[in-house]
C-alpha cells in the first residue's frame, strides 16, 4: 500500500510541475514513464544494447563496463529553431564517460552520424561542462571557447569555479539551460552563463548548409562512442521562441 501511495503521489507531483511549466509556455519532452517522444539513433547492434532506459521516472543511460559500442544518441522526434530548453542531469564522479546535448542537430542514417552543434557534459573535466563543440563534419571543434581544430580547451577558459554537482554519495541533480536564438547560443549551467556563442560565420558557413544543421534540427542526448557512462536526465521542457 505505501508503494502504491508513493508512486500516486510522485505522479502528482510531475503532473503539477508540468501543468505549471506549461503555463509559462514550456512544454514537456519527457514524460516520466517512457521515451515515446524521443528515439534511439546508432548503429543497428549498437541499438539493441539497449543503453537508453527509463526508470523510476527519470532517463538513465548506462553502458558501465561495455566499451563496445559507437555513438549512441537519444533523440527527439520533433526538430527546433529557436528555443528555451531546460532540463536537470545527475552526474558522477565514478562515471569516466562523456554525454552532451545536441541541438539543430540531424543524423546521417547511411554514415551513422549526428552533425550539429553540442553543449558538452563531462563528469572527469567538469569545467568543461556547458563548453560547445561542433560534431558537425568538417568542423569537429571547440566553437565556445572559439579555438583552431586539432587544438583543445583547458581550465583556464573557464571564468568561473566550474559549478558542477555530483551524486555519489547523495543523489542530486545539475540544472542546464541552453537558448537558442537565431546566430545566438547562450547555456547556463546551475545559474552560471558558461557559453555566450553569437557567430553567423560559423553556424552559415558550407559545412553546416550542406548538412542542414547550426539553424533548425533535433535535440539529443550523447553517449560517447566508447565510453563507460552512468548518467540520469529529468524534468525536460522547452519553449519555442
Amino acid at each position: 500500500m505505501k508503494k502504491i501511495i508513493l508512486t500516486i503521489g510522485i505522479i502528482f507531483l510531475f503532473a503539477i510541475q508540468t501543468i505549471a511549466q506549461t503555463t509559462n509556455g514550456f512544454v514537456p519532452l519527457f514524460n516520466g514513464n517512457n521515451l515515446n517522444l524521443w528515439e534511439v539513433k546508432a548503429k543497428p547492434e549498437d541499438i539493441k544494447q539497449n543503453f537508453w532506459k527509463v526508470e523510476n521516472n527519470v532517463i538513465v543511460v548506462n553502458s558501465t563496463g561495455n566499451k563496445n559500442h559507437d555513438y549512441v544518441w537519444l533523440m527527439t522526434k520533433k526538430e527546433y529553431e529557436n528555443f528555451e530548453l531546460k532540463l536537470k542531469f545527475a552526474a558522477y564522479q565514478s562515471s569516466s564517460g562523456n554525454s552532451g546535448i545536441q541541438i539543430r542537430s540531424r543524423y546521417d542514417e547511411k554514415d551513422f552520424w549526428l552533425d550539429g552543434p553540442q553543449i558538452d557534459i563531462h563528469p572527469p573535466l567538469p569545467w568543461r561542462t556547458g563548453f560547445m563543440w561542433d560534431e558537425t563534419r568538417g568542423v569537429q571543434r571547440w566553437i565556445y571557447p572559439d579555438i583552431p581544430k586539432g587544438e583543445w580547451v583547458n581550465e583556464e577558459m573557464r571564468k568561473k569555479e566550474a559549478p558542477m554537482k555530483y551524486s555519489d554519495q547523495k543523489e542530486t541533480w545539475n540544472n542546464l539551460r541552453i537558448v537558442a536564438n537565431g546566430n545566438s547560443v547562450k547555456a547556463w549551467l546551475n545559474g552560471v552563463l558558461i557559453t555566450n556563442f553569437d557567430s553567423a560565420e560559423i553556424l552559415n558557413d558550407e559545412f553546416h548548409k550542406n548538412r542542414e544543421v547550426g539553424k533548425k534540427g533535433n535535440i539529443c542526448l550523447q553517449l560517447h562512442t566508447g565510453d563507460e557512462l552512468f548518467m540520469k536526465f529529468k524534468d525536460i521542457f522547452i519553449k519555442e521562441l
